[in-house]
């Protein structure tokens, strides 16, 4: 993107800021988890769960409900929920209402609430986040470590107040002859190590961050490995990016887009998604991408600016700790 269509986003954003000054939108998001070891918290044996109904409650100070609404997870366990206008949330919480059909292993009960957490407020719009809600099984998966069994105190065993003197037979130790140790012959040195093989090169753990016109380079095509040019944008990006560009555009041509900020988002996003696969160190994972993505969708026009130009800073490699170059080489 060169100068002057970095300047013509600016404009549009604060255009947009303006144009929506009036009108406000608060957004809630969060992921439910089945919690396999039934241990009350996320662990590496828990996974996210689909089809799964949350409900947000919000109660006075009397405790009578106020504004309730309810979402279903999508395939990644997350779930979004948008309030009309700028409410007060913070006394609001969310918890499993009831679940789905993605999620019959993880239905017997509830985790416990949690109460939103405000995370920021820009251009009259509010962004909260749930800690992770948890939905359980019946039982605890075989898998899962067991706690161990107490072991019992030891028992004192009880003595007579006067116990009868004991009588220990003294018998005289003889002195033990000294013994000379004859000297150790010194050993061989030991044989030097062979010198180990040099460790291969891992592009996957190394900071790499590439732009659009990397990734529709022809002489870098064999780094698309997890997801090919064909791929569906809605297979990817879920319901919201098919309702908006349809099923049937691919990712290589959501990479053409520009001029129009939801086609800027989505090459921005493409961009990203391909470089959370690429490298490990990407300011995005890949999850985090999606999750993004249908936050701006479901948001207003300047969410969406928001979202493009967070994701151009990362695909352009400026992070808090300098500059990341893309680590492409032409493929063979």
């Amino acid at each position: 993107m060169d100068l002057v269509e970095k300047f013509f986003l600016v404009c549009l954003l604060i255009f947009f800021a303006a144009i929506h000054e009036t009108r406000g939108d608060a957004m809630v998001t969060g992921t439910v988890f089945c919690d396999q070891c039934k241990d009350g918290e996320r662990s590496l044996f828990d996974y996210p769960l689909y089809g799964v109904k949350v409900k947000v409650n919000c109660a006075d100070r009397n405790g009578q409900i106020t504004m309730s609404r309810e979402e279903t997870t999508n395939w990644f366990g997350n779930y979004a929920m948008k309030f009309d206008g700028t409410p007060d949330l913070s006394n609001c919480y969310a918890q499993v209402s009831s679940t789905g059909q993605g999620s019959s292993d993880c239905t017997a009960a509830a985790g416990s609430a949690q109460q939103l957490r405000l995370m920021f407020r820009m251009f009259d719009m509010e962004m909260y986040a749930v800690d992770s809600l948890l939905s359980e099984p019946a039982n605890p998966m075989s898998f899962c470590p067991r706690s161990t069994n107490p072991v019992p105190a030891p028992v004192t065993p009880v003595t007579p107040s006067n116990p009868p003197p004991v009588q220990v037979p003294v018998t005289p130790v003889s002195p033990t002859p000294r013994v000379r140790v004859p000297p150790v012959p010194q050993l061989p040195p030991l044989p030097p190590l062979p010198s180990l093989p040099p460790m291969p090169p891992m592009p996957f753990l190394e900071a790499s961050a590439c732009t659009h016109e990397n990734w529709t380079t022809p002489e870098y095509k064999c780094y698309w490995r997890a997801v090919n040019p064909d791929s569906k944008v809605a297979l990817a990006f879920g319901l919201y990016a098919a309702r908006r560009y349809g099923n049937d555009m691919t990712l290589w041509q959501g990479l053409q887009g520009r001029g129009d900020p939801y086609r800027t988002l989505l090459r921005e996003g493409i961009t990203a998604y391909l470089n959370s696969f690429n490298s490990l160190q990407f300011p995005y994972h890949t999850v985090g991408v999606v999750q993004h993505m249908n936050w701006a969708l479901m948001g207003s026009p300047s969410s969406v600016l928001l979202t493009a130009l967070r994701f151009k800073r990362a695909n352009s490699g400026s992070t808090s700790n300098g500059l990341v170059t893309c680590k492409f080489t032409p493929c063979k």
